[in-house]
């Protein structure tokens, strides 16, 4: 894959995950207000803190993605951002479009999400 074309695509991820953030936080927002204008009515006590886990989740997540496009732009840097960090394998051109993050061949991914279980 052309450089240029990498930067590109982990420009535009990091936007896109960036204005995901901006939304999550802004939820999170829109979130408190509504539970402090519901007041201790008939309200489940519950509630805001389920609501205050999957945001966390969200937001860890989406922090982890853009931490993952920072090690991409190293590995750009350093010349080996097609290559698997674990093999060392290439990383198809193809993967990398859908996913411009990648650190893993498929095979790999895939071995990896069955050992997470």
């Amino acid at each position: 894959m052309d450089p240029e074309r990498a930067k590109e695509l982990i420009a535009a991820e990091r936007e896109r995950v960036t204005e995901l953030l901006r939304t999550a936080a802004g939820a999170r927002l829109d979130d408190a207000a509504a539970e402090q204008d519901a007041g201790d009515g008939d309200t489940d006590g519950a509630q805001p803190l389920e609501h205050e886990e999957v945001d966390g989740a969200v937001v860890r997540s989406l922090q982890g993605r853009l931490d993952a496009l920072s090690r991409a732009e190293k590995r750009l840097a350093d010349g080996t951002y097609q290559l698997s960090i674990e093999s060392g394998l290439p990383i198809p051109d193809e993967r990398l479009e859908i996913d411009p993050a990648a650190e893993l061949t498929v095979d790999e991914a895939e071995r990896h999400a069955h050992h997470d279980y």
